[in-house]
């Protein structure tokens, strides 16, 4: 797969992950748990919703000359 998330959306991932994590830990909520999917994705560089969508905001992506 191609990457399709670029530096920002990468790091508003894993502050958005973190801030879920600790919302959940600090309510003993097991809905934390969802935190991690922003963090894996951000990881990765990957987003299946982006690709089903047609999204990316890779700044190489953008810039790619399809032949």
């Amino acid at each position: 797969m191609k990457k399709n998330i670029g530096k920002i959306d990468k790091a508003v991932r894993i502050f958005i992950g973190v801030a879920i994590i600790l919302f959940g830990a600090t309510n003993n909520s097991v809905w934390g748990i969802l935190g991690i999917i922003p963090i894996i994705t951000s990881q990765i560089g990957v987003c299946p919703i982006y690709s089903i969508i047609g999204i990316s905001t890779n700044s190489k992506e953008q810039f790619v000359t399809k032949k």
